[in-house]
This record gives C-alpha cells, structure tokens and sequence, in this order.
C-alpha cells in the first residue's frame, strides 16, 4: 500500500500572506513539502489542496497534480 501525501496550501495566511509562494534559499516554501513528499512517494500519490492558481502551476513543475481548486 502506498501512502497518499495532501498538501493543503492556501492562498492566504493571517501571520504572512502568500508564505506558500515566498522564497527560501531561491525556492518557494511549497517547493520544500513536495520534495520532502517526493522522498517518501512518486509524483502520482501526492495532490495539492488549493484555492492558489500559481501554486497549482510550481506544483506541476514537480509533477504533482492539484485536481481542482477549492473555494
């Protein structure tokens, strides 16, 4: 059995606005969750849970899908 890794990333953020997409060490924060997911799983067994239209597209540049963006 395979692990499903669901990495929640809104859009917004009461204490630092748009964090998912700021950059750490020249990659964006989500960067860091995919590839630690990546380590444990392939590309398919991961899915983003976003309401963010970029984030969907920094997580296709891994290979990850995010299915549908919530409200």
């Amino acid at each position: 059995m395979k692990p499903l890794f669901l990495i929640p990333a809104r859009k917004g953020s009461k204490g630092v606005p748009g964090k998912n997409k700021k950059l750490l060490n020249g990659k964006p924060l989500i960067a860091y969750t995919i590839e630690y997911a990546l380590m444990y799983t392939t590309p398919e067994n991961i899915c983003i849970s976003t309401d963010d239209e970029e984030i969907v597209e920094m997580a296709k540049g891994y290979g990850v899908i995010a299915p549908f963006l919530r409200p």
